[in-house]
């Protein structure tokens, strides 16, 4: 819906720590467009939660760190955000990612992973957005916005540069899950929010905020 609903108290529930948010956010700003989309658990999640988040997360990792040809169409190298889902039998109903506008539309064609989409060059921004919903149970979603970027290869190939700074949620990461080029990645992620974001908190004197960043930044 393109219009924030209301809370009431009809149909409001109660926040508790014994299951999974999904945090679609996002807003309009004179130097970007933002939608970011983070999953979160604050108690105990089950093993097929954390399994879950774990390989949306590895999907993620993956589509992020391609290197590939210049020109590719998004729908070509799109499965690289399934294939951890792929490997134990899981999937998602919804698209890999899509086109941001600047003061535009979110959503911005013709950028994105679809077949019907445009090649992808330097300069484009795309979210990234691999997921799993089990109805009725719970539903994750990992989204960060990514700049199609040149990468260092001899011949001139494409990668993505991930500009959303936005910490993931340890207490949902099976780590021995993970490769060591994933860990490697997520570390060097972590060292990048806290470069960015770190000294911004501490300008806007948000020491609560900041201390958050730091746990969570952990390598």
């Amino acid at each position: 819906s393109p219009f924030p609903r209301s809370p009431s108290n009809g149909s409001s529930r109660t926040l508790s720590a014994r299951e999974m948010y999904l945090f679609d956010t996002g807003g309009q700003y004179l130097d970007g467009t933002t939608d970011i989309t983070r999953t979160v658990h604050w108690g105990e999640p089950t093993l097929l939660q954390k399994e879950a988040y774990t390989r949306v997360l590895m999907g993620n990792i993956d589509l992020s760190r391609l290197i590939f040809p210049s020109n590719t169409a998004g729908g070509t190298v799109e499965s690289f955000a399934r294939r951890a889902l792929w490997d134990v039998g899981l999937n998602y109903g919804h698209g890999t990612g899509h086109g941001i506008g600047n003061f535009l539309s979110v959503h911005e064609w013709p950028v994105g992973f679809q077949s019907s989409n445009v090649p992808l060059e330097a300069g484009m921004f795309t979210s990234i957005e691999p997921g799993y919903y089990r109805d009725g149970e719970f539903g994750i979603r990992i989204e960060d916005i990514a700049l199609v970027v040149e990468a260092q290869t001899e011949k001139p190939f494409l990668t993505f540069e991930v500009v959303s700074l936005v910490p993931y949620d340890r207490n949902l990461i099976d780590l021995s899950l993970l490769s060591p080029e994933q860990i490697r990645y997520l570390n060097s992620y972590y060292e990048r929010i806290r470069a960015h974001v770190g000294p911004e908190l501490r300008r806007q004197q948000l020491e609560e905020a900041y201390a958050w960043l730091q746990e969570r930044t952990e390598p």
